[in-house]
């Protein structure tokens, strides 16, 4: 995912895509392989799915904070979405040009968790008097990606975070890692033949010791077969805390989703195939699975294989 126009958006696509390239280790490895085998030419060859973010719903910051960066991009907020077990809500916004990703953003249901994770959270957020995106200039794509590598509250101290991890592992991931690029996402059916499908793209993975998230099956499929969904499991950074204990703590992953032909267009010749001809959107039952990359039980179960 790179973009070579100096508009606001690309500018910002473009600066977070280097950030959590840099961190994430997976990116980089899947990348040469692919490289090494011919199956790209350059990272510019993969087609990036969508990719995601996590957020907080306490006052002037979650969905309707955030969304306001992509909305004034001309993204167009489209389906919500709800998991009740993981107290989270969501939704998917449309790119305003073929070639740009859709994004996911979900937000955690602050109010839906016990009252001392509730103080714990908003101990560090209760400082955020205003909306912060209000107060930038998103004509100006540089200070746009600033934003979203800035810390928005303290540093949390690793009890804190290990208060939270005990009840929500998405919350403990927000209140350290904040708006960092949760994923991005390789549509995995624009690839070649022999690396076109998930099967044979985990198999791949898998080849290069690449870890997968296991929960719900290593392919997750919707209800209508159309949307197909894999991903990584998060590697465990060294992360140092404001009381300055260092604790291994998840990052970031990388996903893969093979969408399918919608039915009334599967008369087409494969090479008339575009975009708006596959299955567009997201599945509650998928995403919720794929939320699960950066939890501790398939981080220690990938570890353990």
């Amino acid at each position: 995912m790179h973009f070579d126009q100096q508009n606001p958006l690309d500018i910002v696509l473009n600066d977070l895509f280097d950030h959590y390239s840099e961190n994430v280790k997976d990116v980089k490895k899947i990348t040469r392989e692919l490289l090494a085998r011919g199956v790209i030419s350059s990272q510019k060859d993969i087609v990036n799915d969508h990719i995601a973010f996590r957020t907080l719903g306490v006052p002037h910051l979650g969905i309707r904070s955030f969304e306001k960066i992509f909305l004034a991009y001309g993204y167009k907020r489209e389906d919500a979405y709800h998991f009740e077990g993981k107290k989270l809500d969501a939704y998917w916004y449309s790119p305003p040009a073929e070639g740009y990703p859709r994004i996911f953003v979900s937000e955690l249901i602050v109010s839906a968790l016990s009252e001392s994770a509730q103080q714990t959270i908003h101990s560090y957020t209760s400082k955020i008097t205003a909306d912060p995106v209000d107060e930038l200039d998103l004509n100006d794509g540089k200070q746009v990606a600033d934003f979203l590598q800035r810390p928005l509250w303290d540093l949390p101290t690793s009890e804190d975070y290990q208060t939270l991890l005990r009840e929500s592992e998405y919350a403990a991931w927000v209140i350290y890692n904040r708006y960092y690029l949760n994923h991005y996402t390789i549509s995995i059916h624009e690839l070649q033949d022999g690396y076109n499908t998930l099967e044979s793209f985990n198999a791949f993975l898998e080849s290069i010791s690449i870890k997968l998230n296991s929960s719900g099956g290593t392919i997750k499929t919707s209800e209508d077969g159309l949307l197909r969904q894999s991903s990584t499991v998060s590697a465990l950074y060294g992360a140092r805390f404001s009381d300055g204990v260092t604790l291994e703590i998840a990052g970031s992953y990388v996903e893969f989703a093979e969408r399918g032909i919608l039915p009334a267009f599967r008369g087409l010749p494969l090479s008339e195939i575009k975009a708006k001809h596959r299955r567009d959107g997201f599945e509650t039952n998928n995403a919720d699975r794929i939320f699960e990359s950066t939890y501790t039980d398939q981080i220690k179960g990938a570890n353990n294989k």
